[in-house]
């Protein structure tokens, strides 16, 4: 059992070696992605030498048993430990989503609604930057389109957790059509309204993720809209990218440099890009598609905020609760704990149908 796991030993021994090199620190994107790495494996590697450890224990105990009752006593707590290892040891080897380790960017969108979704668009935003903080991750805001009471038609964010597990690992769960319930700002009748703004999560590509060739970029520039005032610049400094093979375009007009606002849309269009990249490989190989529980359908309605009630509710795992002033504020764990135990559960299950069959 669990010899796979003699194979993820030698590379936890390869990292730990690799990241003691000082020139593996002078790329920051490479020594962050070797940290990552480093960091799902050692709890496996632990937990795997401590099932080993109680393996030899309960043999010693088995071979002593008969000269020393003492050992004897032993033999089914040892025997209970294993157990409840084997499991945990089990569970840590299911196969896991290839960007967990990976950054995001989310991208926030207004639906129908109007001014009133715009407005929740910028609750939205709001609810990932104080979650955001809540974990220590850096957010950067790479492009917003505000509306003019305030909110965002679009707005769109970076987020970097550094060390440990990747932001996609928790925020991935965030794609969606988000449904909020209230007596809009601009409802004079105290009648409840029903609007939605869409959540785009998007693993942020590295650069040996997705290679760009410049001949296949369109790139124009144009002076920046806004609700006016100091928003509106002066200049052509928004930027507009095409990737000609696909036809994805970017736009940003954040910043009041050209060049930063180019960086930006890069930044996204790789993101887009790579998720565009393994959506058309998850669909051309149908035999690895059964190995990839997707738990986030883009294009269904994943959640509900219901003002009047307090409440909130995610659809996929009929997780309910009513604390939604909390989660607007940035607390998110435990609607997203719900959505993670149901995505481990489902690979659990197809891990042990897929070993199943094979027996």
């Amino acid at each position: 059992m669990f010899e796979a796991v003699e194979e993820l030993i030698a590379e936890h021994a390869d990292l730990e070696r690799r990241m003691a090199d000082p020139a593996v620190h002078a790329n920051p994107g490479a020594a962050r992605s070797l940290g990552r790495r480093y960091a799902q494996l050692t709890p496996i590697i632990e937990t795997y030498r401590r099932w080993k450890s109680l393996g030899d224990d309960l043999g010693a105990a088995r071979e002593l048993a008969d000269a020393d009752p003492s050992f004897r006593a032993e033999i089914p707590e040892l025997e209970r430990q294993i157990e409840q290892t084997t499991e945990e040891l089990r569970a840590l080897l299911v196969p896991r989503d290839p960007n967990d380790g990976k950054d995001v960017i989310v991208e926030v969108k207004a639906g129908e609604g109007g001014e009133e979704s715009a407005l929740f668009a910028g609750d939205l935003l709001r609810m990932y930057l104080r979650y955001a903080e809540r974990h220590g991750w850096k957010t950067e805001v790479l492009d917003a389109n505000e509306s003019d009471l305030g909110g965002y038609r679009d707005v769109t964010v970076a987020v970097r957790a550094d060390g440990g597990e990747g932001a996609w690992s928790r925020l991935k769960f965030e794609g969606g059509v988000h449904r909020v319930q209230r007596v809009p700002v601009t409802e004079s009748q105290g009648r409840i309204h029903t609007s939605a703004a869409g959540v785009l999560v998007l693993p942020e590509a590295e650069d040996v993720d997705v290679e760009i060739d410049p001949n296949d970029l369109r790139i124009d520039v144009y002076r920046s809209s806004g609700p006016g005032g100091q928003s509106v610049n002066t200049t052509d400094s928004a930027v507009r990218i095409t990737h000609l093979p696909t036809g994805v375009v970017v736009s940003c007009q954040n910043e009041k440099s050209q060049l930063q606002n180019k960086e930006s849309a890069l930044r996204i269009l790789r993101a887009r890009l790579l998720a565009h990249a393994q959506e058309e490989a998850a669909a051309a190989a149908s035999a690895e598609r059964r190995n990839q529980v997707r738990t986030v359908d883009r294009s269904e309605r994943v959640r509900t905020y219901n003002f009047p009630e307090n409440r909130i509710s995610d659809h996929r795992v009929n997780f309910k609760a009513y604390n939604l002033d909390q989660v607007l504020d940035g607390d998110l764990d435990a609607v997203i704990q719900a959505l993670v135990d149901s995505d481990a559960a489902a690979r659990l299950a197809v891990t042990s149908e897929t070993a199943g069959n094979s027996v």
